[in-house]
């Protein structure tokens, strides 16, 4: 595309090159055939000097040789243009050739219609070449382009720069005026199937879209993934658009039904009984009670601490009539890897969708649909972008008490962040983890082994949705950074702990304290001598 839009570019270049240099040749066949001012013509013998004639015919043929030069030289200057300009003709005719569709439709205004019909195959071909029905391999993990996900009053973006938020309305007309026609096309596109039917229709409205993603692939166009509510509760409807740089083009239109779409939720844990009595209370209400498709299993490391957790685990199996659990308990150090790969081998029932989770999570039943409708076995892998929590006692370290978990759980610039350099949090259906091979079970401790399975998926067919969620947090904790772990462990522990304290600003405005508690008292004693 470059090659040819720098070519078109560079036509009329070529041809005030072309004007330029004939005008020069002119110029100078000009300069050298006029005859020179009096002043500096060569002085002529007059004829009845004794020396006339033979001096006025030496002149003559001194000038004829000049011209004759001058004529050679114009010729030489010529051939050049010519041969320079059958190059030019030549790489014009290859570039033609091999973008044949291509220059058509900017150059030939002759056929409309072969321009309209080459243009259209050209915005169809952009849909074949963007990672739209199958994935695409890539070579590392900066490679994949992330989603932003979007509801009809916010969207959710990674690239927040410096003034952008996390969470934000769209404030740029365009980017307002694109999700608006995107949503009114999908909704158009509901209530006029392409299926021939007598039967009534429902009509679908702005207010059933639940929530959408959409990324762009620069030089291919913008791909979009809707989804709206279906006929019952857990039935939804999908729409899948693309922008090949025009107008936007149905991809597809598709009944979604995960009514038995189970989730098991994979929870490696050593020690941390009240994390773990937290996280209960989060999956009892969202898992349980709310979306009631799950299954938890949770891989324990060692045995201190263990009594107590499964304690825990069996009173909310009691109070919730909750038995779709499994507790698999190992004597041997803690490997999040390990405990994740043994969690889902372990399970011997049908294909089933593996949420891998930490015991610091929190989770809503929305996630879990985000979770199912993301997934597809063969095809997609989803790996959300959480919301990573501050540290409370910095964030509302001037309130008079922090406020409670579920008020805390709000998505600005002041609170978190999102969490785009970890990898942790994933879903897959079971076959695909199995068929990509699993964990790499050398990796021990903290870090490591989440970005080798998700290099493993970018370096597969499977398309990686990769998306901020407003339904996933990462809970503040103190993170501990053990001396036992490698150098490039510990590098990782200690980015991720500086990361998660506070934001740039509030971690300035504790550096300076001091300078600004000076400034006050300053302040204060220039107040009371006035």
């Amino acid at each position: 595309m470059m090659l040819r839009r720098g070519f078109i570019v560079f036509l009329p270049r070529l041809a005030g090159l072309l004007v330029v240099a004939c005008c020069s040749v002119s110029i100078v066949y000009m300069l050298a055939c006029t005859p020179k001012g009096d002043d500096e013509q060569l002085a002529l013998p007059r004829v009845h000097s004794p020396t006339g004639k033979e001096g006025y015919e030496a002149i003559l043929q001194e000038r004829e040789e000049q011209h004759r030069n001058y004529i050679i030289s114009l010729k030489k200057q010529i051939a050049q243009l010519k041969a320079e300009l059958q190059g030019r003709s030549e790489q014009l005719k290859n570039v033609q050739d091999q973008f044949p569709d291509s220059l058509d439709i900017r150059l030939d205004h002759s056929n409309p219609a072969k321009v309209q019909a080459n243009l259209l195959a050209f915005l169809r071909s952009q849909i074949d070449k963007a990672e739209v029905h199958s994935g695409v391999k890539l070579s590392t993990e900066y490679a994949a382009v992330p989603f932003e996900s979007f509801t009809l009053q916010k969207v959710y973006q990674l690239e927040t720069g410096l003034t952008r938020h996390p969470e934000e309305k769209p404030v740029r007309k365009d980017k307002r005026d694109e999700l608006i026609e995107v949503i009114e096309l999908a909704v158009g596109s509901l209530n006029n199937p392409e299926a021939d039917s007598n039967a009534k229709q429902r009509v679908y409205t702005a207010s059933d879209f639940v929530e959408g993603i959409y990324r762009t692939e620069k030089d291919k166009g913008t791909l979009y993934e809707l989804t709206f509510k279906g006929d019952t509760k857990h039935q939804f409807k999908k729409i899948v658009l693309f922008r090949p740089f025009g107008p936007v083009m149905k991809v597809k239109n598709e009944n979604v039904n995960m009514a038995d779409t189970l989730i098991n939720i994979i929870v490696p844990l050593a020690k941390r009984a009240s994390k773990f009595r937290q996280f209960m209370q989060n999956f009892r209400e969202m898992g349980i009670q709310q979306d009631g498709r799950i299954h938890l299993t949770v891989v324990y490391f060692g045995k201190e601490q263990m009594n107590e957790v499964k304690s825990i685990l069996e009173n909310t199996s009691k109070s919730a009539n909750f038995k779709n659990f499994t507790f698999i308990q190992l004597n041997e150090e803690f490997s999040r890897g390990k405990g994740l790969d043994i969690g889902a081998r372990v399970w011997k029932g049908n294909n089933v969708v593996l949420f891998f989770c930490d015991v610091d999570i929190y989770f809503t039943a929305e996630f879990l649909n985000s979770c199912r409708l993301n997934t597809q076995p063969g095809k997609k892998v989803f790996y959300p972008v959480l919301f990573s929590q501050y540290n409370p006692s910095i964030i509302y370290g001037h309130h008079d008490s922090i406020p409670s978990l579920e008020q805390q759980l709000i998505i600005k610039k002041e609170t978190g962040f999102w969490r785009d350099f970890g990898f942790g949090m994933t879903c897959q259906y079971r076959s695909d983890f199995i068929n990509i091979g699993g964990f790499d079970l050398d990796i021990k401790g903290w870090g490591g082994e989440d970005v080798h399975l998700y290099r493993k998926y970018l370096h597969s067919n499977l398309i990686v949705i990769r998306t901020p969620v407003r339904g996933l947090f990462h809970l503040w904790h103190e993170k501990q950074c053990l001396d036992e772990l490698t150098p490039e462990q510990y590098k990782m522990c200690m980015q991720s702990k500086a990361m998660n304290e506070a934001s740039h600003g509030q971690l300035g405005m504790l550096v300076f304290r001091q300078e600004i508690e000076t400034h006050l008292h300053r302040q204060k004693l220039s107040s009371k001598k006035t």
